[in-house]
């Protein structure tokens, strides 16, 4: 097995140590998949990239995204992340199409004056599709809630998805805080809802305005709360889009990790298209490491 270099960047923040961290391996096509996940077990961040090339050769690269125990279809912090460590090697790269396996992503970089990477914006590889809608009470449970701290005036706590599923819940001012995962219940609502995949991640906000405070937990999966969830916050982007008919747009600043002590900042915009709602979110990136993995 070959020897792979690394960066690890911080995403979603202009501060290092802040924001979500990432692991991006550059190479690896030859290294089998149970390797992929084993290295991503080791760097034990909510997700590690492995940078391949393109099976269309028109496109910049195919990108395999493994959380901490399996392989995920979308993410969107990776695709930042992943698009930062790329255009900072190569001046030229001002756009990249990644390939994934909830389909194509489309990375538009962005430079500074001295075309220094600062971040990039990513368009989400699908529209928004909603599933089925949970208790109030059974989201209250999984976090350790009241249940009248779940909020369903706006809507019921509900799968939503642009690439990968999240249910997604509105709390009351205050309750935001208070959540603390309870690793049984998660199971136990796991096993009533086998359906809503192996990971369950549950992604709760409260909202003012265009402005939304967010907390993502996926225990099941190793994370037991994520920094910072492109993939989550652009559902919910979408989510609010649909319950304004009239509105073709909306644009949201969600700032979430605030309570882990790794506040991020994400740039989020929903938007009506032919195929239904779809979501472009935009983040700031900072270089942290660099170095050499042994796949062997």
């Amino acid at each position: 097995m070959p020897v792979l270099p690394f960066s690890t960047v911080d995403v979603f923040t202009q501060e290092r140590f802040g924001g979500n961290p990432l692991a991006v391996v550059l190479g690896g096509a030859d290294v089998p998949d149970a390797v992929m996940q084993k290295v991503a077990a080791e760097f034990n961040l909510s997700e590690t990239v492995f940078v391949l090339p393109p099976a269309d050769p028109a496109h910049t690269a195919r990108v395999r995204i493994f959380n901490r125990t399996e392989e995920m279809a979308f993410a969107g912090h990776p695709m930042v992340g992943t698009a930062f460590v790329l255009a900072s090697a190569d001046p030229q790269l001002d756009v990249a199409t990644f390939e994934v396996l909830a389909g194509t992503v489309a990375v538009e970089i962005e430079r500074d004056a001295d075309r220094v990477v600062r971040g990039a914006t990513v368009e989400a590889p699908q529209p928004l599709s909603i599933g089925e809608a949970l208790p109030p009470e059974t989201v209250a449970q999984m976090l350790r809630l009241r249940p009248d701290d779940v909020r369903t005036d706006a809507h019921l706590p509900i799968l939503a998805s642009v690439g990968n599923p999240y249910i997604i819940a509105e709390l009351r001012d205050g309750a935001l805080a208070r959540c603390d995962p309870d690793l049984a219940v998660f199971r136990e609502t796991l096993a009533r809802y086998p359906q809503f995949g192996t990971r369950l991640s549950a992604h709760v906000y409260c909202r003012d305005g265009q402005t939304l405070r967010a907390r993502m937990f996926a225990p099941l999966a190793g994370t037991w709360e994520d920094p910072a969830t492109g993939s989550a916050n652009a559902p919910l982007a979408c989510l609010l889009l649909s319950l304004e008919p009239d509105a073709d747009e909306r644009r949201f600043e969600i700032h979430q990790g605030v309570e882990m002590g790794r506040p991020s900042l994400l740039h989020v915009t929903a938007r009506r298209a032919n195929d239904g709602i779809r979501a472009t979110l935009r983040g700031d990136c900072v270089a942290v490491s660099t170095g050499h993995i042994d796949c062997g």
